[in-house]
């Protein structure tokens, strides 16, 4: 009893001491919901707190360490529409909240980039486009989630190590499978391979999945990859989920499927168990009572980036923090074996990718046969010579 009572005694201040304001760092999350066909698969079928459930997550370990340095954190949750989106966004800002995490499509994500202007940073958790890296980059925006030539690149790395070089590159008819299978050819000509052909899976809408829907599949799919050029592995590229899952087993010669299907690049996975992500599945599953997504994945990275920041500086003024993060004095724990960083150039988090099957993690890359003279994690993606992005401030 009197050593419980003389605990308390030390944790308590002093008379006529008072406690320190605790700092409050505030942030929110936007989700875009886009109304749409439904997975292929409906094990793929998003949870209703996609996202939301990562941030969640982020908070109790961003107050788990903020509580010792006198800091509450919280992270407002907002869902909208493309029409919605602008509007939204106005009243987080209004609501004095400078760090907005979006989980959103290329495109509303550029146009939330503008009307943010100099009034908060955004963390993309979501867009994958490298316009939004490059081209479109904006200085107000830290892009959390991979770019499609990280994950390219990384795809790439793992094919030359095993000796598949010849590739047959198979891009859905929609823009977002065209960006991603442009980034695919851009991968092969940086690491040698050759794409020996391609060849569009032409969307004509419709149903995806319906009672007789595999025996149609059964029957198309080996026809679409006949007669193709002799390849190690085909590569699909399809960002809008129309076919690339039906492809495995199904085409014409016994090749191995990658890219949208097969072995899959990704920023998480639900099975990761390597440098203490046993842990972190564990306490995420008993609290979403689920497995972990890339969108859950990426959301609390991009809120522990923000916490992280705050821990280190001390401050919870957003200025500040911004800049610290932007610095290269910052970096933040991942569960990836090692420490992540914002590159300056294009503002893209340095991270290792995931190459995955439906059960495990196959591989991680970069591979260890990719060198670089500053870090291993700029074989994934834009380099600094590379990039197109000349930082100008959102109108």
């Amino acid at each position: 009893m009197g050593l419980l009572a003389g605990a308390w005694a030390l944790a308590e201040p002093a008379a006529g001491q008072t406690q320190p304001e605790t700092q409050q760092i505030r942030a929110a999350v936007l989700r875009v919901d886009v109304q749409g066909l439904p997975p292929i698969s409906r094990l793929d079928l998003p949870p209703e707190d996609l996202g939301f459930a990562g941030a969640r997550l982020a908070i109790d370990d961003n107050d788990t360490t903020g509580r010792f340095m006198g800091q509450d954190f919280e992270a407002v949750e907002v869902t909208a529409t493309p029409g919605t989106a602008l509007a939204e966004l106005d009243r987080i800002i209004a609501d004095g909240i400078q760090f907005v995490v979006v989980l959103a499509d290329d495109a509303t994500t550029l146009a939330l980039a503008d009307q943010a202007g100099d009034r908060a940073m955004l963390l993309n958790a979501r867009a994958r486009g490298d316009r939004l890296r490059g081209a479109d980059c904006r200085f107000n925006t830290i892009h959390v989630a991979p770019s499609h030539a990280m994950l390219a690149d990384a795809l790439a790395q793992f094919l030359m190590w095993k000796n598949w070089p010849d590739w047959l590159l198979v891009p859905g008819s929609h823009p977002e499978d065209q960006a991603l299978a442009a980034a695919y050819r851009r991968a092969a000509a940086k690491f040698g391979a050759t794409i020996v052909e391609e060849r569009v899976y032409e969307d004509t809408g419709g149903a995806r999945s319906t009672d007789s829907g595999y025996v149609q599949v059964q029957a198309q799919m080996p026809v679409f990859t006949q007669r193709a050029p002799d390849h190690d592995v085909l590569i699909a590229a399809d960002e809008s989920d129309v076919f690339a899952p039906y492809l495995p087993y199904l085409t014409w010669d016994p090749r191995p499927v990658a890219g949208s299907a097969g072995l899959v690049p990704r920023s998480w996975h639900p099975a990761m168990e390597a440098w203490g992500a046993t842990q972190y599945q564990n306490r995420f599953e008993r609290m979403a009572n689920r497995p972990i997504r890339e969108e859950d994945y990426q959301t609390w990275l991009a809120l522990r980036i923000v916490g992280e920041a705050a821990t280190r500086t001390g401050s919870a003024d957003p200025a500040e923090l911004r800049d610290f993060i932007l610095s290269d004095q910052f970096d933040v724990a991942g569960f990836k074996g090692q420490k992540l960083t914002v590159r300056d150039w294009d503002h893209q988090v340095r991270q290792p990718i995931l190459l995955t099957t439906g059960p495990v993690t196959t591989s991680v890359s970069p591979q260890d046969q990719y060198l670089h003279q500053t870090s291993a994690l700029d074989t994934l993606g834009l380099d600094r010579p590379e990039t197109e992005c000349s930082f100008r401030e959102a109108p």
